[in-house]
């Protein structure tokens, strides 16, 4: 089966001193480079988002002045600023694929996004016969769980590997993964990940 890793959202803006800083963001960061640094070469494919928005703009309404942090947010990810970037503590030498989202508009998962030469998620997925995806990021109860559910829905095999995301909020991130196990996704440790596909 072949297996890919999608790391969700890992940059600046959304770990410890971001603009829209997730609890634990920097602990994620670092603990998905130390599961990459032996389990990359599990993976065919290796796939890492990032929110990238337009500078100029309020990206269809993603901005704004007072945010509602529901539907409306500070300015966040804005292309070509630091805040964009991953994580210093993220190692993303073995990435296959970057894929940039929320370009001018609203967009919370990475199969909203579009790599480096254009494709999106169901492409590069479809084009080297994904069946089976493992998730880890940021944040637990936004765009890991749009992402997951996305996949799903694409019909691929889903793990959320607990221990290498975090949420904005504790209700909020239980019930995300709630949601994603009810559509089907298994929840693991990544310890638990080297086990197979089914584990």
């Amino acid at each position: 089966m072949t297996r890919a890793l999608l790391i969700v959202d890992v940059q600046n803006d959304f770990t410890e001193g971001g603009a829209l800083a997730v609890a634990g963001g920097d602990a994620v960061a670092s603990a998905v480079t130390s599961y990459l640094a032996t389990h990359a070469a599990d993976y065919d494919v290796i796939v890492a988002s990032r929110d990238w928005h337009d500078p100029d703009n309020d990206n269809g309404g993603h901005f704004a002045d007072e945010p509602d942090f529901v539907d409306t947010w500070p300015a966040h990810c804005v292309a070509g600023t630091a805040g964009a970037e991953y994580d210093e503590l993220l190692a993303t030498d073995a990435v296959t694929h970057h894929v940039r989202k929320g370009q001018g508009k609203p967009a919370y998962s990475m199969f909203e996004g579009v790599a480096d030469d254009g494709a999106n998620m169901a492409a590069v997925l479809s084009a080297r016969s994904v069946l089976s995806a493992d998730v880890v990021g940021l944040a637990t109860d936004h765009c890991v769980r749009a992402t997951v559910l996305d996949a799903i829905a694409h019909g691929v095999h889903v793990r959320v590997l607990t221990d290498l995301v975090a949420g904005v909020g504790e209700e909020s991130s239980s019930a995300a993964l709630a949601e994603m196990a009810h559509a089907g996704a298994a929840l693991i440790e990544s310890a638990q990940a080297a086990d197979g596909p089914d584990a």
